[in-house]
C-alpha cells in the first residue's frame, strides 16, 4: 500500500509530504494506482519548479517506494500561494485516487 503523509503547520499550509510503498494494485509496469500517484506527486513537484521558480528539499529513493518533499520557509508571499495552490492541488488529486482505490493507497493529511 502507498502511505502518503502531508504535514501541515499551524497555519494550515502544507510544509512537506512523503509516499512510500507500493500500491501492488497491478504487475511491475501495469499498476494503474502507482502510476497515477507517481505522476500527481512527480508533477506537482514540478509544476512548483516549473511555474514557481522554487525547488523543493526532495529525498527520494532510486528504485522508487519513497519520495520526500519539503518546502523552504524562506519562501513567503505570492510565491508561496502559488506554491501551496499546486500542493493542495496534488492533495485533491491522491484524494480522488484514494477514493477509487483505498485499498492501495492510503492519505494522513494531518
Amino acid at each position: 500500500m502507498i502511505e502518503v503523509n502531508v504535514d501541515r503547520n499551524r497555519n494550515g499550509d502544507i510544509v512537506a509530504f512523503s509516499m512510500s510503498g507500493h500500491a501492488e494494485a497491478g504487475p511491475y509496469g501495469y499498476d494503474i494506482v502507482c502510476a497515477g500517484a507517481s505522476a500527481v506527486s512527480f508533477g506537482a513537484v514540478n509544476a512548483v519548479s516549473a511555474l514557481c521558480d522554487v525547488e523543493l528539499d526532495v529525498d527520494m529513493q532510486n528504485d522508487g517506494g519513497y519520495l520526500r518533499c519539503a518546502l523552504n520557509d524562506a519562501i513567503q508571499g505570492r510565491r508561496r500561494e502559488d506554491v501551496q495552490l499546486l500542493l493542495e492541488g496534488m492533495v485533491v488529486s491522491l484524494e480522488s485516487i484514494a477514493e477509487e482505490y483505498g485499498e492501495h493507497i492510503n492519505i494522513l493529511d494531518a
